[in-house]
């Protein structure tokens, strides 16, 4: 197989690890973070002018390891995810965001 094949497929599993996970399968942890607790930002970072994150919100965020969280921001928009509403998050409660992201 291609690399880049192999890449796509990687993202294409983890897209349906997402996909399962929220739609209430069993939780793993993925980034320091409970995958079911991802949930409490889903309002924050979907639709073309979300809320602003909340405070249960940014919780998670700031527990979340960030660099490693966005190693998936290319699988985002397959979720109905909005990557720069996403990206923003860390900004919005206080963080900065990692380089490279």
């Amino acid at each position: 197989m291609a690399k880049g094949s192999g890449k796509t497929l990687v993202q294409w599993l983890l897209a349906g690890l997402f996909i399962s996970l929220l739609g209430g399968a069993q939780a793993v942890v993925l980034c320091n973070i409970d995958s079911d607790k991802l949930t409490l930002c889903r309002a924050a970072v979907t639709g073309r002018n979300p809320p602003p994150p909340d405070e249960k919100c940014c919780g998670v965020i700031r527990q979340a390891n960030l660099p490693c969280l966005c190693s998936y921001k290319s699988i985002l928009p397959a979720l109905g995810i909005n990557s720069k509403n996403a990206l923003a998050l860390p900004g919005k409660c206080g963080l900065q965001k990692p380089p490279n992201c």
